[in-house]
């Protein structure tokens, strides 16, 4: 097992991720984490990750003074990435300053000290930098592997023990070698075997999921996604018919979407489903609102009082299962470290501060590929494993400004024509998502000779692997053509269609 220490970096669970496509286990916990808890998880090796902080200040997110005692003894190898480089480096007596110049994006990188961390087969390679400060002195034992134009110090390693230090980020895509510097790292210096799959996944948490269940009744909230079933479904071989799960409509559903989840989930999957018609009631709470945050956390809300109201006719139930995945947790709130809040997901953000029942997110630590790929080991349908993500609070946040029935209609028919469309096209599997935004604009237009004054429809296409960076799909011209000229001609209300070209970052996929 690799433990990775989180600092706060949006991109932890990145390192965990490579860590796992290793086929080596990785845990994430808090920078603050007891020696205790090290001692006791026991780990083959310890990363730490970057940060937004500068380790100079006062109030730095620093390890307590044991821990950092132990990481820098490295009784086993220690891998510091940005932030939790420079941590290492004032430990053990450097000094850490703030830059002459930031260094953010691509750099080339030169290997000065042959190292089995840097053996990549040649003297310079291509990396991702995202930092404003340097090391200005390298503590005494710590030799220099790599410089950069801008870091005199961009890799080092103690003469005498297996400490390592990055000043780039290995775990993104934009460092070319990246995954080859990680798999030198934890099979090479730590030892790892790589045995961890999918199927030790499951064969780990069932046990956890009966052991905190007990013989209590989980309700499992369906959104028909791939999250959501996949979550049902494993929860489902841990309690048998101890699991009942609800799929509410909440009218912010893509057309004809209830009848045929309902349908797949008792059908195909066997599995107790109960639908709620809600639409109406969801309308009424969303009536007059603009912030997205707001809508969010009132749609959140509003299926915990769904479930509740649920639960209350089921006998012995005591926890709500849900498909939350870590790039939920991720961008809603600052769970396991100091990062950043991006936005709220319903299911994350939203929840009251008191429920009832309590939560099962099995899937928390997850990317969605992995999730597929443990959907796979369960046998979840392939109809729903290749589903394209769709947001938990549906086209509610695809309906910029106030949502009501009519503009909802409005999003709905135009989204139907952009997943018909790009079916048509055979880009469905290739695109991490494709939909449509309905504005909150209207713009002037001519249509049979007369002046117009209507709606704006955007399309947004994205490819991605993990949905924490993605970058626009470069759509065949006449794929948007047909696109604007069906919408347009087919969908009451709208006049004008508009692409978006924007990569995440610095937009997110969607727009509210």
């Amino acid at each position: 097992m690799i433990l990775i220490l989180d600092f706060g970096s949006q991109y932890t669970q990145l390192i965990a991720r490579r860590v796992r496509e290793l086929h080596v286990y990785s845990e994430i916990h808090p920078y603050d984490v007891p020696l205790a808890t090290i001692e006791r998880l026991a780990p083959e090796g310890i990363i730490l990750s970057g940060g937004p902080a500068s380790v100079y200040r006062a109030d730095a997110p620093l390890p307590a003074a044991d821990v950092l005692a132990f990481l820098t003894r490295a009784p086993v190898p220690v891998l510091g990435i940005c932030y939790g480089m420079n941590v290492l480096n004032q430990a053990l007596g450097g000094r850490i300053g703030r830059a002459e110049r930031k260094e953010f994006g691509p750099a080339d990188l030169r290997i000065v000290r042959v190292d089995p961390l840097l053996a990549l087969g040649g003297r310079t390679t291509r990396v991702w930098m995202s930092h404003g400060d340097r090391m200005e002195t390298l503590a005494d034992g710590l030799d220099t592997l790599a410089t950069s134009d801008n870091s005199p110090h961009a890799a080092f390693r103690h003469h005498a023990r297996p400490l390592y230090g990055l000043q780039f980020h290995p775990e993104v895509t934009h460092t070319v070698e990246g995954r080859e510097i990680l798999r030198n790292f934890v099979l090479r210096i730590c030892g790892a075997e790589p045995t961890w799959t999918m199927e030790g996944f499951v064969e780990a948490t069932v046990p956890r999921i009966r052991e905190r269940v007990g013989h209590r009744r989980v309700l499992c909230a369906l959104s028909g996604g791939v999250d959501s079933t996949v979550t049902a479904a494993l929860v489902h071989r841990a309690v048998g018919d101890r699991l009942t799960c609800v799929f509410v409509d909440n009218g912010l559903l893509r057309a004809g979407e209830a009848t045929e989840v309902v349908e797949l989930f008792r059908g195909t999957m066997a599995l107790d489903v109960r639908l709620v018609d809600a639409g109406e009631r969801f309308l009424a709470n969303l009536r007059g609102v603009e912030d997205p945050e707001r809508k969010r956390r009132i749609i959140g809300a509003t299926f915990i009082e769904l479930f509740e109201e649920e639960a209350r006719d089921i006998p012995d139930v005591g926890f709500l299962a849900q498909g939350t995945l870590y790039p939920d947790v991720i961008e809603s709130t600052s769970v396991r470290g100091p990062s950043a809040t991006i936005k709220s997901h319903h299911n994350v953000g939203g929840l009251p501060e008191r429920m009832r029942l309590e939560l099962l997110e099995p899937l928390r630590e997850l990317f969605k590929d992995e999730v597929r790929a443990l959907g796979r080991v369960l046998d979840v349908p392939d109809a729903i494993i290749a589903r394209q993500p769709f947001p938990g609070p549906g086209l509610a946040i695809r309906v910029i400004g106030t949502v009501d029935a009519e503009r909802l209609a409005i999003v709905r028919a135009a989204d139907a024509i952009v997943q018909e469309e790009v079916r048509a096209a055979d880009l469905y599997d290739e695109l991490w998502q494709a939909f449509a935004v309905l504005l909150p604009v209207r713009t002037v237009g001519v249509m049979g000779d007369e002046r117009t004054y209507e709606h704006v429809v955007a399309i947004r296409a994205v490819r991605s692997t993990d949905g924490m960076t993605a970058d626009w799909a470069r759509l065949p011209a006449d794929l948007l053509a047909r696109l604007s000229s069906r919408i347009i001609n087919e969908v009451r209300g709208v006049n004008r269609v508009v692409y978006d070209v924007s990569s995440k970052p610095p937009a997110t996929i969607e727009w509210e």
